[in-house]
């Protein structure tokens, strides 16, 4: 079981730049067998599909 976090530390997380994002997409779209697990390791990674523009 992992430890709870430390609300003072969660404080300190930056938010995700957008070329990490796009390259952690990438990586785990390479690796998840089909959409379903891309979802979970991406909702897990904390960062959400790419949003298409129109």
């Amino acid at each position: 079981m992992a430890a709870k976090p430390d609300p003072a530390e969660i404080g300190d997380v930056e938010p995700l730049a957008d070329s990490t994002a796009r390259m952690a997409r990438r990586v785990v779209a390479a690796y998840a067998t089909d959409a379903d697990e891309c979802r979970v390791f991406l909702s897990m990674l904390g960062i959400g599909p790419a949003k298409l523009e129109a």
